[in-house]
């Protein structure tokens, strides 16, 4: 609920349009979705260097770098889960006004929250990424050793494990990151980008 009050949106004399066109391609935000583990910032990053050397408007939104201070108020629990994701949700379309490709990578296990950031956007401008891993790999290969934290006991609500993680049903792209290497995965988000007519 809004409680801030008294105040009006200032619309911008340059509209989406218009960045679109001297961007030279369309705006939209890229939902990277999947277990801790399972290479959502790895593939992301790959996305995002590619682009970037093609001279694309691009930005990259990471889970970790968003707690650190515009949701660094913000715990675990599922309401502070859904809290993030809202806040998410509307930093990035502030990105995407500017016509730019937005790269948000966040567990975001809920589908009820990545649902309510994907009405923000128009039909073709939310692309949602299933980076499916089977949990087994992600344990092994644990780059934050929060699985081993929680095998120790240190963590208590922890996705995939103590918490649930709701799997997309129907997402744009899937990417299997447990069978192909980074290179693939981040060449399949491109060339959906391609066939969409993003860029």
């Amino acid at each position: 609920m809004l409680k801030s009050t008294n105040i009006k949106w200032e619309d911008s004399s340059i509209v989406r349009n218009d960045y679109e066109i001297r961007n030279g391609h369309r705006g939209v935000v890229v939902w990277f979705t999947g277990l801790s583990g399972s290479g959502k910032s790895t593939i992301a990053k790959a996305v995002l260097h590619k682009l970037f050397n093609d001279n694309k408007q691009v930005t990259l939104l990471d889970g970790d770098n968003i707690r650190h201070g515009l949701c660094g108020d913000l715990g675990f629990e599922e309401v502070d889960r859904s809290e993030n994701i809202r806040r998410v949700g509307e930093v990035a379309n502030l990105f995407y006004q500017t016509g730019m490709i937005v790269l948000c990578t966040f567990i975001s296990p809920f589908i009820k929250d990545r649902q309510s950031v994907r009405q923000k956007f128009s039909e073709g401008s939310f692309c949602e990424v299933h980076i499916k891993c089977d949990i087994n790999i992600c344990k092994k290969r644990d780059p934050k050793g929060l699985y081993a934290k929680v095998a120790e006991g240190k963590i208590s609500s922890f996705t995939g494990i103590s918490s649930p993680y709701e799997e997309p049903t129907n997402p744009e792209i899937l990417i299997m990151s447990d069978k192909f290497s980074v290179e693939i995965c981040a060449e399949q988000v491109i060339k959906h980008l391609k066939l969409s007519g993003i860029i």
